[in-house]
């Protein structure tokens, strides 16, 4: 049995089977996505929430397990090519949808870099990036020794690892002492940049006479070039993630799109219903319903449960997207319904 947050947060209303503080998946807790629901509670994913509980997922896909789908699907990753990406976790909005259909990522990297890079300060190399990407050639560094770092996001700098890498490689700080000037890049401490950029350029030396960091000079790299890369460091970090945190995201981002790609029904179904109190969402996600070819059944009294549901080739309207149509009203239809049968 799986804890389900929603319960001591929210009104349980998209939960078919509850009792109090418990919530009992309509099958087997083997079934789908039972990690991927612990995720969404980090992420706040409701819709993987719902998908792990509904009835139609598992009659279809009695063996599906998310962690064991392929990271190299190309299906799914013509369909984020093509800017279909309503659904797919941090991937709706139109800015990052023009820059997936720019970049048209063939890999789990390249989310991991897009998710990365759309943000402030990272935001400003989207077009360098995506240029690289596509032209390798045009690929430059400031000076070789940035070659190692940064050939795995095209020459940008992409991720914090990258600037703690820098540091230490260029500049010869210690782990420690290049993650104590990440954060204070993070968090903007001007006074403290400034003084690391001296040693970061010059080195900091011991009263013994020794160094506790090279610098970039003594390592070879001229003053002029140190001082810029220290600046595109200093823009790029406040706003960065490291990478372990955007391959998180991008993981859920992969599974959400490859499911929309392979099982569209089911998954808008759980999606409309994730969005059930917004008519505005609704009403984008049917529209990609028909762009799809998936036909959107009306309510009906013998079909339609609280839930939007899927029987694989289309999606029937749920009850609670109806205004006023409240949860003890559809529950007596339900009940109704399963003890008498359908209506005439």
């Amino acid at each position: 049995m799986i804890r389900c947050k929603w319960c001591n947060l929210n009104n349980p209303k998209y939960i078919e089977y509850h009792d109090n503080e418990w919530c009992k998946p309509n099958f087997d807790d083997k079934y789908l996505f039972e990690m991927l629901i612990l995720e969404s509670f980090q992420a706040g994913l409701s819709w993987e929430c719902i998908l792990n509980k509904r009835e139609d997922f598992r009659k279809a896909y009695d063996n599906f397990d998310i962690e064991k789908i392929s990271l190299d699907d190309k299906a799914t990753y013509d369909m984020l090519s093509a800017g279909y990406t309503y659904g797919v976790f941090q991937c709706e909005s139109a800015g990052i949808r023009n820059v997936i259909t720019r970049l048209k990522p063939q890999n789990i990297e390249d989310i991991i870099a897009v998710i990365s890079l759309y943000r402030p300060g990272p935001m400003d190399s989207i077009d360098m990036y995506i240029n690289n990407r596509h032209n390798p050639k045009s690929i430059r560094y400031k000076t070789p020794k940035l070659k190692n770092i940064l050939d795995v996001t095209y020459g940008c700098m992409v991720y914090q690892e990258q600037v703690m890498q820098i540091f230490r490689e260029l500049a010869g700080y210690s782990f420690g002492r290049a993650d104590v000037v990440r954060r204070a890049m993070s968090k903007k401490k001007h006074k403290v940049m400034e003084q690391e950029r001296e040693y970061f350029v010059n080195g900091l030396k011991n009263s013994d006479g020794s160094y506790a960091c090279d610098g970039c000079v003594r390592r070879g790299i001229p003053a002029e070039v140190a001082n810029s890369i220290f600046d595109d460091m200093s823009s790029f970090a406040s706003y960065a993630f490291n990478k372990s945190h955007s391959a998180a995201y991008a993981v859920i981002a992969y599974r959400t799109a490859y499911l929309k790609c392979h099982f569209p029904a089911q998954f808008t179904a759980a999606l409309l219903t994730s969005v059930i109190d917004d008519s505005t969402k609704i009403a984008l996600y049917i529209d990609d319903l028909a762009r799809l070819k998936i036909n959107v059944l009306s309510p009906s009294v013998n079909e339609s449960f609280r839930a939007f549901t899927s029987d694989g080739k289309s999606v029937r309207f749920g009850l609670l997207a109806i205004k006023n149509l409240g949860y003890n009203f559809i529950d007596t239809i339900v009940k109704e319904r399963s003890s008498n049968g359908k209506c005439c």
